[in-house]
């Protein structure tokens, strides 16, 4: 009956154990390791001829709860839930190359991700080729033999460009290699990136699944096969396990996840419109906008728009500092899909790393801001920017 479930009930119910206690809330199983009742039943478990948990390195009936409701979500056959966003994206990677093999990776990545890509598989033989992921000529222009992996993300931090994930699933299927999505920014409900025929999911769960400031978390997601293959040994052998902890907590945020997106996305929606009046700003970028460069294929892979919106102001960096500590609501941060509205400047802080002329092919500018929408009142945000434009120098 739990494949007919809806999104906002499987997020509430799905994949949910109980212990003996018949408790309501999920338990959390703070252990590091599981007894057995005989020798016999220890050898069998160790050699997979029977279930059950053996280390929580490996994993727990916490994080199990975890993979399962978040594979019930995406569509995906199996999980891993990881300490971090990062310790997802650099495990679905790495896990799959080896000296040798080529990654064919979108340039607008987040700064983490683009060094994983860029600087850390280099070092062990692995080479990379970055582009402008938006046409699809340049993926093609960039396959090589040993091109293994293709790596994006859709919306991209922090421009919200749009890659077309379908597109790119065929090139690489043509050639053999795995196509790998960070679909962070548009959370499950959005898009899904497996049905547009990419191979593997990977979620910063301290993103929108928590969505409340609260834990560290991540989560890849795939076809059985896969992970068997690629994923179980690297994870269980390099210990980028999540905390049970960290998985309660994310299962506790992922019940409301729906109710936060549905309001985060509208906040989000209102204040690009209300934005892009502003004399003080240059230009806005939203998913939900019909002047966004890639709207029609924004109309076929996703079904709503988006909780960040991305804008650029006039007066470049120190416009955008004003603008920012001048806000009362909203808060500076780095973070995002928190249900606390929350804007930064990349140029100085999630892409700070990154070269000016990086910077520059990527569309972030001085003048460039990302917010994050919250479940705040909408107008209470329009009213906070308004206030704090008011003090920006034309």
């Amino acid at each position: 009956m739990s494949k007919t479930w809806r999104p906002a009930t499987q997020l509430v119910h799905g994949g949910t154990l109980r212990s003996q206690y018949g408790e309501t809330s999920e338990a959390i199983y703070l252990t590091q390791g599981f007894v057995y009742e005989t020798s016999e039943a220890a050898e069998a478990r160790f050699k997979g001829e029977t279930d059950g948990f053996i280390y929580a390195r490996y994993g727990s009936p916490t994080n199990d709860m975890f993979e399962k409701r978040m594979c019930m979500l995406e569509g995906a056959e199996d999980a891993r839930a990881t300490a971090s966003g990062m310790a997802a994206v650099a495990a679905a990677v790495l896990c799959q190359v080896k000296a040798g093999d080529h990654i064919v990776a979108a340039r607008a990545l987040f700064g983490s991700c683009r060094w994983v890509v860029e600087t850390l598989a280099p070092k062990y033989g692995i080479e990379c080729t970055l582009v402008d992921g938006r046409d699809l000529s340049n993926w093609e222009r960039a396959i090589r033999p040993n091109t293994k992996v293709f790596f994006l993300e859709s919306p991209t931090n922090p421009t919200l460009e749009v890659i077309d994930i379908a597109g790119v699933a065929r090139l690489a299927n043509q050639v053999g290699a795995k196509v790998v999505v960070d679909n962070v920014f548009a959370t499950p409900l959005f898009q899904k990136p497996l049905e547009l025929g990419a191979h593997i999911v990977v979620y910063s769960a301290t993103k929108h699944i928590d969505g409340q400031g609260r834990c560290l978390g991540g989560v890849v997601l795939s076809d059985k096969e896969w992970i068997d293959e690629n994923l179980h040994d690297y994870f269980r052998h390099t210990g980028p396990a999540m905390s049970p902890f960290n998985a309660w907590t994310l299962l506790k945020g992922i019940e409301t996840l729906p109710l936060r997106v549905k309001q985060q996305t509208q906040n989000a929606a209102k204040i690009a419109d209300f934005l892009a009046e502003q004399s003080k700003v240059a230009k806005v970028i939203y998913p939900g906008r019909k002047d966004h460069p890639q709207a029609d294929l924004i109309a076929k892979q996703m079904t709503g728009g988006s909780t960040l919106v991305a804008f650029e102001l006039k007066g470049g960096k120190e416009a955008a500092f004003a603008l920012q500590n001048a806000l009362e609501i909203i808060k500076i941060s780095n973070n995002l899909g928190d249900s606390k509205s929350l804007i930064t400047h990349p140029a100085t802080t999630t892409h700070k790393n990154l070269t000016e002329e990086a910077r520059a092919e990527l569309g972030i500018s001085a003048g460039t801001v990302r917010l994050s929408a919250g479940i705040e009142d909408t107008d209470d945000l329009i009213e906070d920017f308004a206030q704090a434009l008011a003090k920006v120098s034309a």
